[in-house]
């Protein structure tokens, strides 16, 4: 049961690895290819992003 969980922990780890790098590479193309943009998010998109980055420290 034990090694189960830990290997649920590594897979949620690498999910949230994933998602900061996907997050990353968005920011950086946004900066890159439309830099005339101050804020490349809207207010939802900040507010969802922040919310799964809550949901995922949290797990």
């Amino acid at each position: 049961m034990k090694a189960e969980v830990n290997k649920l922990k590594l897979m949620f780890q690498k999910t949230d690895s994933d998602l900061d790098y996907i997050q990353y590479r968005l920011e950086y193309e946004i900066k890159n290819n439309h830099p005339d943009t101050l804020s490349p998010f809207t207010k939802e998109e900040k507010t969802s992003a922040e919310q799964l980055k809550s949901f995922m420290s949290n797990l």
